[in-house]
């Protein structure tokens, strides 16, 4: 017999029986002439539920789907297959079933945006298959650690991702047909009739994108193994003056836009972007590529790169914009479609993560190289950075007077 009975409905939604009898008894699910339920129903079961967990009654969802000014028939459409059901598993019987600890496991519920589970909690069936990714991971190798990063790292980008898409549904497509008068659910027919095709092809830009990215990350892993070769070999000459790689970033610049929105986040982007191509132009140094939260600049010498990373610092705080921290490496590094890749572009990242706001630091190439006078450099030493496997000294880079 295809689909499910109440009690197997109300198990695949983590909810009573006597809650999908309510539901049934208000109409807001409605079972087939053999009373079984569909897929469907059991995405409505979820629905309902995280609705009234909003404070919405479900007197006032079942009059109002009565009524036709909504409903939750959209729920059967195949966009709506990812809100995933529960599986017959909980965490617990699932760690002890494929010895994956069972503090990764429940890192998965957290990468989706939800709470940490309990152990007893029942895994959804999404969840099984980012297991399986977990799983071969660790066969291969990979630390406990470096896969709690991955899927941390992997669900807050998927999240902001997720975000932005449905902002701009709602904004461009239901929110528009809402001001020309639509009824609710006529504008959202319309909007999700409208958007049907943007599903599969929203998955496959989104891959394309990220092998896109997976290419740079594994170009920049290849050259990184090429130079360590090469240095080894006798066969790769330090520059006498080498370029350096400069990243500047806005403290605090995802909270802030998230905080005051689109506009503040383009606001922002539109001023740092002019203050930031003046002073890089001006110094002999052009932006590389425009990050998250802030940017990637190659200067073709170090000192006059050091003192624009200072006037940008500098122009950044009496834009009023969130503080700048900088961060600058000198050696050799490979060109390649546009982009910049190599040892020093990495460790130019992880020495203005290290860096606090308002601040310039840079290694001692940097400083060796920066014979102009433009700026003075104060020794701040040996320093242990994320990544890196050997100390870094480094030197906080001020303004000569």
């Amino acid at each position: 017999m295809t689909g499910y009975s109440p009690t197997e409905a109300a198990v695949r939604a983590g909810v009573d029986l006597g809650y999908v009898e309510r539901l049934i008894e208000l109409d807001v699910v409605r079972p087939d002439g053999d009373s079984r339920l569909t897929k469907g129903d059991i995405r409505r079961i979820l629905m309902a539920r995280t609705l009234q967990g909003a404070g919405l009654p479900l007197e006032g969802l079942a009059a109002a789907m009565r009524g036709h000014q909504i409903s939750l028939d959209f729920m059967d459409t195949p966009m709506y297959e990812r809100f995933a059901t529960l599986a017959d598993e909980t965490f617990q019987q699932l760690a002890e079933r494929t010895g994956i600890p069972l503090h990764l496991l429940t890192v998965i519920r957290e990468a989706t945006g939800a709470a940490a589970p309990e152990p007893t909690d029942r895994v959804r069936e999404d969840e099984l298959e980012v297991m399986k990714f977990v799983a071969e991971e660790l066969r291969i190798g990979f630390r406990e650690i470096s896969v709690e990063r991955m899927l941390r790292v992997l669900g807050d980008g998927l999240r902001r991702i997720a975000e932005t898409e449905s902002n701009a549904w709602r904004a461009e497509l239901f929110e528009t047909r809402l001001a020309k008068g639509m009824s609710v659910p006529r504008a959202a027919f319309e909007s999700n009739t409208a958007s049907a095709n943007l599903d599969a092809m929203t998955d496959r830009a989104l891959l394309a994108l990220f092998h896109a990215q997976q290419a740079r990350a594994w170009t920049a892993n290849i050259i990184a193994g090429f130079e360590r070769v090469l240095a080894a070999s006798g066969l790769y000459t330090k520059l006498e003056r080498p370029p350096a790689m400069c990243f500047l970033d806005i403290t605090g610049y995802t909270r802030l836009t998230q905080e005051q929105g689109d506009e503040a986040a383009a606001s922002l982007a539109e001023r740092l972007g002019r203050l930031v191509n003046r002073s890089s132009v001006d110094h002999g140094g052009r932006a590389v590529k425009w990050l998250g939260d802030g940017v990637m600049l190659y200067f073709r010498d170090p000192g006059p790169g050091v003192v624009a990373a200072l006037e940008m610092v500098d122009g950044v705080a009496d834009a009023g914009l969130p503080p700048a921290h900088v961060g600058l490496h000198a050696g050799p590094v490979l060109f390649q479609e546009g982009d910049y890749f190599g040892q020093t572009v990495n460790l130019a990242s992880r020495i203005a993560d290290y860096a606090r706001p308002g601040e310039v630091l840079v290694s001692q190439e940097v400083a060796d190289a920066s014979t102009d006078g433009g700026a003075t450099f104060r020794d701040i030493g040996p320093v242990e950075l994320k990544g890196v496997p050997e100390p870094v000294h480094l030197l906080s880079a001020h303004r000569s007077v």
